[in-house]
């Protein structure tokens, strides 16, 4: 798609709360991604295309140059790592923390901690940073459920309400990230696709009240 600037967004909370940031940028779907099964979806201007795939894949659809723009939260950027990208924006939604969770009066007794966590790559700059050793297992979904089976003694995950880990008995102890959404651009888009998506960027920053 030579000529189209493509947008890579995943669907749920980041899709909601970017729309209105796109539609103050002139940019709106024709279709509802919501009950859509189409994964391109157009737009009312017919060079911008919406790209609709999983959120911890939009940082590498951007590296790899599959799209020129993406939406990416922060704890999937850590994780990336973020190579090939630049990160011009911080676009303050879905907003969350990436933190230590587990039952309140959790000890190491002289052993390493398992910690549950899809988060591999933060949870382990963390502990190393504190250089603390411990044993991680990474996991899809469901990190409440591993310290009540045993599993894990803690795990870390992202928080919003901290609703889910009450409910199981779970309370947040330490504070690793703050997380909000990013807009992160291609490099090589930058450069062939300067003007657009400087014109997209700028529009999003007075969207965003920068």
């Amino acid at each position: 798609m030579k000529n189209v600037l493509t947008i890579a967004l995943s669907k749920g909370r980041i899709f909601r709360e970017t729309l209105p940031l796109l539609q103050q940028a002139g940019i709106e779907p024709t279709d509802d991604p919501e009950t859509s099964r189409k994964l391109i979806l157009d737009t009312n201007q017919d060079d911008v295309k919406l790209v609709i795939i999983r959120a911890t894949d939009v940082p590498t659809y951007v590296e790899y140059g599959a799209a020129d723009v993406g939406v990416a939260g922060k704890d999937v950027l850590l994780e990336h790592g973020g190579n090939g990208l630049y990160e011009p924006l911080d676009l303050g939604i879905a907003r969350c923390r990436l933190m230590v969770a587990g039952p309140e009066n959790t000890v190491a007794d002289n052993r390493r901690l398992r910690i549950a966590t899809k988060y591999v790559q933060s949870t382990r700059r963390f502990y190393a940073d504190r250089r603390e050793q411990v044993e991680i297992i990474k996991l899809y979904g469901s990190m409440e459920l591993a310290p009540l089976v045993g599993l894990a003694d803690l795990i870390v995950d992202v928080v919003d309400t901290g609703n889910t880990l009450k409910a199981n008995g779970l309370v947040p102890l330490e504070h690793i990230a703050d997380i909000s959404s990013r807009l992160v651009v291609n490099k090589a888009a930058m450069k062939m696709k300067h003007e657009r998506i400087s014109q997209l960027l700028g529009r999003l920053r007075a969207a965003c009240g920068e």
